[in-house]
């Protein structure tokens, strides 16, 4: 047995908190970002794995926790995150986890940290590179985990005040910060199916992230949904630190959709892909590497996962979004078992509901992140939208990833849109378990 450490019943180890911490110290080895956190976390007595269940209680419940010295280093909360890539259908996805009652769910929170960066002096953002950004994003995460929506009080702009802001992004996209404790309007509130993204705020007023805090601690596992880090072995550190059952759902989907959608949802940015769309001819300005790194960085993290590492092993699925589109339940129901949670009726309500319509109303064609469709006619309708010549492109670019995928590339105008023929080839991705 490791010194310091004892073996209770059910063999569950035990250590002292001066084990635990050595623990920590040798996983996450010089990383300075982990050491940064681990140092703020341990910063007093009883913090780290029981921070946020000490927080708001520093009477008795906090001076008893204090006096027992010997602390589990196990923990039944889940720590999801859904790993994903922008327009890759990450929204609808995140909301199969958002409807579960004992979840507490972040929409893009990384999107704060991401815009503190780009909006700092330019003499700051030169000194700042990507592994800086990317140690950022993982502060960020592992405190969000642990209950603490403080800490984002470093990233959001305006700085909240009295730790109240009007600035959380997509705060609307969480049952979570829309019910109680966190809003005033009770339960009813989060129940509101409204594609407007202002509905919540308008309800409940400015975020209290105190009160969101609580609301993070009162629920059982916490999920976030992220589209802002490249690679999953960006994450490795997260998945071996001992404060955290890390569980990643990485969600992938065909490029070719990926480009589609981003052409409708991001105008400006896409202009010269829309112009090469309209016209069959492609501008010499039209940026490759828009679709090219995103490519890469899914082939990428989808090889790792398929490799097997030790350190993703019990913590990584691969779901792609064309998967869940044609099979909602079934699919949700691998995601659930994956993460070891029950999949709750409400889930199954939402899967009903959400994935059969036709989304007749003007507003949520509009809105970017809508997650009402008809899931299995939306799959595959980019081969309505994109040209021939721009879909040949993007094989030529991203055979590879298509090819791991299990994605179909097609050679004629004419067989893009024979929607008859799904260019989904059937594929099973098993989880990394033990």
């Amino acid at each position: 047995m490791r010194e310091g450490c004892r073996t209770r019943g059910g063999g569950r180890m035990e250590c002292s908190w001066k084990t635990v911490l050595l623990l920590v110290c040798a996983s996450l080895g010089v990383q300075y970002t982990a050491i940064r956190t681990l140092r703020d976390s341990m910063s007093g007595p009883c913090q780290g794995v029981y921070r946020c269940q000490t927080r708001y209680h520093r009477d008795s419940k906090w001076r008893a926790l204090c006096d027992d010295s010997w602390v589990s280093i196990e923990s039944p909360r889940k720590h999801i995150l859904l790993f994903a890539t922008t327009r890759s259908g990450s929204s609808f996805t995140g909301q199969l986890l958002n409807q579960h009652p004992g979840i507490f769910y972040v929409f893009e929170p990384l999107y704060h940290v991401q815009q503190a960066f780009t909006n700092s002096s330019s003499r700051l953002r030169r000194t700042l590179d990507r592994r800086a950004l990317l140690g950022a994003y993982r502060d960020l995460l592992l405190n969000l985990y642990t209950c603490d929506l403080h800490f984002m009080e470093n990233y959001i702009r305006p700085e909240p005040q009295d730790h109240i802001t009007s600035s959380f992004f997509r705060r609307s996209s969480s049952h979570a910060l829309c019910s109680s404790p966190v809003c005033s309007e009770g339960e009813d509130t989060a129940a509101s199916d409204s594609p407007d993204e202002t509905w919540c705020p308008k309800k409940c007023g400015a975020l209290n992230l105190t009160l969101a805090s609580m609301s993070c601690l009162s629920k059982g596992h916490v999920a976030i949904k992220t589209v802002r880090i490249p690679e999953v072995g960006d994450l490795r550190t997260l998945t071996e630190d001992p404060r955290l059952d890390l569980k990643i759902i990485h969600l992938v989907r065909d490029p070719r959709a990926i480009l589609a959608s981003r052409m409708m949802a991001f105008s400006d940015q896409f202009r010269a892909w829309k112009i090469w769309n309209a016209t069959g001819r492609q501008p010499r300005y039209v940026d490759l590497s828009q679709i090219t790194s995103t490519c890469k960085d899914m082939a990428a993290s989808a090889e790792t996962g398929l490799q097997r590492p030790a350190w993703l092993w019990g913590r990584y699925l691969l779901v792609r979004y064309e998967d869940l589109a044609f099979n909602p339940k079934d699919k949700a129901a691998e995601v659930y078992r994956f993460v070891g949670l029950e999949m709750e009726d409400r889930v199954r309500m939402w899967i009903a509901k959400n994935t059969n319509s036709n989304v007749s109303s003007p507003s949520e064609w509009n809105y970017r992140y809508s997650t009402t469709r008809d899931s299995r006619a939306t799959a595959e309708s980019w081969r309505l939208r994109l040209g021939f010549d721009i879909v040949r492109t993007i094989q030529n670019l991203c055979n590879d990833t298509l090819a791991l995928l299990g994605y179909k590339q097609v050679h004629s105008a004419a067989e893009l849109r024979n929607l008859s023929h799904s260019l989904v080839e059937h594929r099973t991705f098993q989880p990394l378990t033990w």
